[in-house]
């Protein structure tokens, strides 16, 4: 619990991971410790070579540390089997990435449908439509990738993320691959579920202007957290434009 009687979502203490290439060791995090809470929305940047990408894949069960714990939403995952970290992905974790990850030629219900059908749930087209419902595409449900625009197809993605009721969405650059407009709808679906529904998400990005719209924001260097900072008023999407990148420095 921290001091706003939030359960933690994601404890993690001394995470290491170490990369052997050839006769070189490579520490791509060194001890990191880190605590996400229910409710929370927070941003996780850095440099390239920071560590960023490690972080995310730790945080997604895609690998595993070298040492330390990590506890998702009670689960210790450090030590998990293959198979285990696959049904704990599946099961807890909500994946929004910045290429969509959409199947070409499928209609968005059955697109988000897909990870019901991985957890052997029922009900499964009701569950799909009101997860589009939720991020405004419940008049796009037979729509295929090919007609839907790029913030669409996001939104496809992100009721895909949505529609197993996960412990915590990771959000992958989610708006790198769209307009300003888009990005900026994408970024108010985001903080709607997390105001109105109280979803914790994690935003990995190395836009300052997207992290500012996260109430937390965890900066790594050298595999390491070198800054851990509270947004007391974050920005909200759509009512202040974004000023030059010069400015955001």
């Amino acid at each position: 619990m921290n001091e706003n009687g939030r359960k933690s979502v994601i404890t993690i203490q001394g995470m290491t991971k170490v990369y052997t290439m050839g006769e070189h060791q490579v520490r791509a995090l060194n001890g990191v410790t880190l605590s996400i809470y229910e409710g929370e929305f927070l941003s996780i940047m850095g440099p390239s070579g920071s560590g960023k990408s490690t972080m995310m894949n730790m945080l997604g069960a895609l690998d595993k540390p070298t040492s330390g714990t990590y506890l998702l939403d009670g689960t210790d995952v450090s030590n998990l089997t293959e198979d285990d970290l696959a049904d704990v992905r599946n099961r807890k974790i909500g994946f929004v990435f910045q290429s969509f990850n959409l199947l070409p030629r499928t209609a968005a219900l059955q697109q988000v449908e897909l990870p019901l059908i991985y957890a052997g749930k029922r009900q499964r087209a009701q569950k799909a439509a009101e997860a589009l419902q939720m991020v405004g595409l419940g008049d796009r449900l037979d729509h295929k990738p090919s007609e839907l625009s790029g913030g669409q197809q996001q939104r496809v993605a992100i009721a895909r993320a949505l529609v197993n009721e996960p412990a915590i969405i990771l959000a992958d650059e989610p708006t790198g691959n769209l307009d300003s407009k888009s990005g900026t709808e994408v970024m108010q679906i985001f903080q709607q579920l997390n105001r109105e529904r109280g979803i914790t998400v994690v935003f990995v990005t190395h836009d300052p202007w997207i992290a500012r719209h996260t109430g937390r924001v965890v900066t790594l260097a050298d595999g390491l957290i070198v800054r851990d900072e509270t947004i007391d008023d974050p920005l909200v999407a759509g009512a202040t434009e974004r000023p030059s990148d010069a400015l955001l420095q």
